[in-house]
């Protein structure tokens, strides 16, 4: 599932509010060991042009 959800941020990061949406919709379907990978993964990825979803997004606690 990991792959999967680069995969899917990759292919919907130009748009801000489907980005978000895909973004938590992979946290809730990934396993707690991923979550720490994904996590820097997404900061390597999309902080210099998400960087406050990002913040916003990681900060909130786990469904």
């Amino acid at each position: 599932m990991l792959e999967y959800a680069k995969t899917i941020l990759l292919k919907v990061s130009f748009d801000k509010i489907l980005f978000e949406k895909e973004l938590r919709k992979a946290l809730r379907m990934l396993v707690p060991t991923e979550l720490a990978q994904f996590r820097v993964w997404c900061y390597e990825q999309f902080s210099r042009i998400y960087h406050r979803i990002l913040n916003r997004v990681f900060a909130q606690p786990a469904l």
